[in-house]
Order: structure tokens, then sequence, then C-alpha cells
């Protein structure tokens, strides 16, 4: 047998050995089969995104403890409930920010800087709210009662969102009130006679300074963070304030003698600017309405109870407190003052009129 028949029949041989005993080439690991994403529905809603937080700066000119900056708490505490804490209202107070013209010319020159404020009514005149001068006229309001009835009316939201119609850059949200305005001075004062001479400081409201005028004073204007220095140093003789604002700012210092003369109610609107409003959702602003009727009627429930407790503490700290019996000639030495500032609107002020 020649050597390559022999390493034929041994190569036959080892082959059926190693099948004998079993013995498989190795396989190849099996290859782990790839995840199979979900199919998605075609309709199917994509997941909503979160809503960030959002922060408003209100501004006030008044400290917290007075009725309007109680009001603004009580705003501020509604939305940040409502809102899950999503909406936050950021107060600054004490008039930190200005005046409430400043505060306005500022929310007006856009800028994001003040987004809401608490707005005495009459200051909105020169903003595109004409018609809230008529909650400003003289001797208008005879009770709480009577303007209660207003802000509560059909009539109310016109005024409201006026300045918005106007272009102005800023609505109204809701009302509230700081009590009935009276004079107060630095020299003892025993009746209306007694103001005649007197430089009664004013802000830049021409129906505040026809008032002075007909009394037979001197308007002079001011800012309320110069006032306390312009009673001490003489540069006015007296002003006029809610009782709560009259106490909370410290005048008793300057000016220990005020007459309850209630010459107006201090009807307040909390505004916002356009601005600041189109940037929220409707769910948001939503939010922010409901806060503005709880606060409204938060501001109703403490504002006289709040002012008779100051009154008492006015009283008991030596205040000269003169009570006015009767008004008549408090009204007759303004009525040309009356029907200057509503002749344009006659008959839209005697719709507030008789609702006392």
């Amino acid at each position: 047998m020649n050597k390559k028949i022999a390493a034929i029949l041994l190569s036959s041989l080892l082959a059926v050995s190693f099948a004998g005993c079993g013995l498989k080439s190795p396989e190849p690991a099996p290859t782990a089969p790839a995840a199979q994403a979900e199919p998605k529905t075609p309709d199917e809603p994509a997941a909503p995104a979160a809503e960030p937080e959002i922060t408003l700066v209100y501004a006030e000119v008044n400290p917290l403890d007075t009725i309007v900056g109680q009001t603004g708490t009580a705003f501020k505490e509604k939305v940040e409930e409502l809102s899950g804490g999503k909406i936050k209202i950021d107060i600054q107070a004490s008039g930190v920010l200005g005046s409430e013209n400043d505060v306005l010319d500022a929310m007006l020159g856009g800028g994001g800087t003040i987004d809401m404020s608490r707005i005495s009514a009459f200051a909105l005149t020169s903003y595109g709210g004409e018609k809230s001068k008529l909650l400003s006229i003289p001797y208008t309001f005879v009770s709480r009662e009577h303007f209660w009835n207003f802000a509560t009316s059909d009539l109310a939201p016109e005024f409201l969102l006026e300045p918005y119609e106007n272009g102005s850059g800023v609505r109204g949200l809701f009302y509230g009130e700081e009590g009935f305005r009276h004079f107060f001075t630095v020299k003892p004062i025993t009746g209306i006679e007694d103001l005649k001479g007197m430089k009664l400081r004013v802000s830049n409201d021409p129906v505040m300074q026809g008032l002075v005028q007909g009394l037979g004073a001197s308007p002079t204007v001011v800012a309320f963070g110069e006032l306390y220095s312009a009673l001490q140093t003489g540069v006015v003789d007296g002003a006029e304030q809610p009782i709560a604002n009259y106490k909370s700012n410290a005048f008793p210092e300057v000016a220990p003698n005020i007459i309850l003369d209630g010459h107006t109610l201090g009807a307040i609107q909390v505004v916002i600017t356009d601005e600041a409003w189109e940037k929220l959702t409707e769910e948001q602003q939503n939010i922010l309405i409901e806060a503005g009727k709880h606060a409204s009627e938060f501001n109703r429930t403490i504002s006289e109870e709040a002012e008779n407790k100051v009154l008492e503490q006015l009283k008991a700290e030596g205040v000269n407190v003169i009570e006015v019996d009767d008004i008549t000639p408090w009204q007759e030495a303004v009525k040309d003052v009356i029907a200057t500032a509503t002749a344009n609107s006659a008959e839209l002020y005697q719709q507030i009129v008789n609702m006392k």
C-alpha cells in the first residue's frame, strides 16, 4: 500500500471516531432580537408641557398693614393658592417703586419692571380712565354701601376696561376702597372756615385741586413720598388721606389734627399691564380674575371695621379728631367743581348717584 492510500484511510477513520464521540463544530451564539418600539397611535396627543412659574411685580404706595396693603396680600395669597404656587405675586409696598403716577408711567412705558398695581381711581384719569374720575367727585358716595352698589353693578366693568379699550396699555381687574378721605392739618382747626388760606397737599389731579380751591385753600402738588417732610418743614399746612393711611404713614406725628369731612370715598382699582396679561394663558388669567373677586370681597369685609379701629386708636393717642355735624357747607363750597367735572358725563354720573 503506497503512502497516498494510507493517508486517505487514516483520515476516514478519524472522522468516524469524532462522530461516534458526539463532538460537533461550535455553533455561533444566537443574536438577541432588536427591541421593538411600541407603535404610536397616529392621533395620540403629545404630553402637555408643564407651565413655567411666573412672578408678577405688584406696586403698592402704602404699607402692608393698611387696608389696601392687606387687600394686596389677600390677592397674592389667593393667586398663589389657586395656581399651586405657579403664579407668584411680588408685592413691593410702602412706595418703594414710586408714587402712583410714577408707577403708572413705568407700567405704560413697557419693559415689564412693574406688572400690577393698586391705584386710586382718580389717578387713572390721565391714563385712559376718564370714567374713573367720576368715582372721586366730592361727596358722590354717601356711604360704603352706595359705593359697593356701584362696584357690583353692570356698569362697573365699563370703568375697569376703559383704559384698555382706549389703548393705554393697562386694564382693571377688581375694585376696592380704602375708606373715606379727610383733611388733616399741622395747626388745630375747628371747621371748614379754618382751611381758608392753608396750603394743602394734593396729587396732580384737577378734581382734587378744584376741591381744595373751592374750600378757599391753596392746592400744592407734593409727591406722596415727600409729604411727611413737607408737613414737617412747613412746605404744606395739611393734606388729605383715608384714616388708615393717615396713621400708617405716621402723619399724626407732624399733623395731629384731622377733620372728618369725608369728601370722597377712596375708590381703588387693581390694574395689570396688557403686556403682562397677554403673556398669561387663559387658565392663568381666570386665576387672577377669581383671586380678584376674593380680594374685593375681603376688602369690603375689613374696610369699615379697620377704619373704626384706627380712629379709636388715634383718639386714644391724643390726635385732635373733629367731627362734622353738617356737611352742607362743604357740599355748597364745591358745587361748581362737581358741575364742571361731570359736565361731559352728566348722565353716567347721575346713574352712579342714583345707586345709593
